[in-house]
């Protein structure tokens, strides 16, 4: 059973605000999978904050007309799957881990803004660091001289309090 007029409209809109605000879409084949296995790549989409849609391709292109992502449509052939994220990272790793592990789950293509991307540059984009573990990155770097010189203060009265207890050590030899 199609979609009226209305409801297409309301397909497309939602598709276009999630689109607004995407940093990257990826487009996946998933010919002859199991509803299982659609269900887990879902669960596992929206744990990472990813939009995971399977869309006529007529609707997907009238949401992406207009956008940065308009380089996509002539990729929209056969039953796909859409992956939108504002995290570019995230996207590419669900869908890549996925396919990695599924083989009727096949990449066809991705974008970032102005960019289209092959499914080999899709994997690449997968094997980045994500967003939060950049920011790890960024904070251990950015505190690391600060420790150090926490480190090296602290080491100054330390020093002091061995090297007193060293003198005190050889007079009591001295003495004995």
């Amino acid at each position: 059973m199609g979609l009226n007029l209305e409801q297409k409209q309301a397909v497309v809109a939602e598709v276009s605000a999630q689109v607004a605000q995407a940093q990257a879409i990826v487009l996946a084949e998933y010919r002859s999978m199991q509803v299982g296995d659609m269900t887990e790549l879902r669960r596992k989409a929206r744990n990472s904050g990813v939009y995971l849609r399977v869309l006529k391709n007529t609707l997907a292109r009238r949401a992406v007309a207009d956008t940065p992502f308009a380089g996509l449509s002539e990729k929209m052939v056969g039953p796909l799957a859409y992956g939108i994220s504002s995290d570019p990272v995230a996207v590419a790793k669900v869908l890549h881990e996925f396919a990695k592990g599924n083989d009727k789950f096949v990449i066809k293509a991705g974008a970032m803004p102005n960019v289209m991307m092959s499914p080999r540059e899709v994997g690449d984009l997968a094997r980045l660091p994500s967003r939060d573990e950049l920011i790890a990155m960024l904070m251990g770097t950015m505190q690391a001289p600060i420790a150090k010189f926490v480190r090296t203060l602290n080491e100054v009265p330390g020093r002091f309090v061995r090297t007193v207890a060293a003198v005190h050590d050889q007079k009591q030899k001295q003495a004995a």
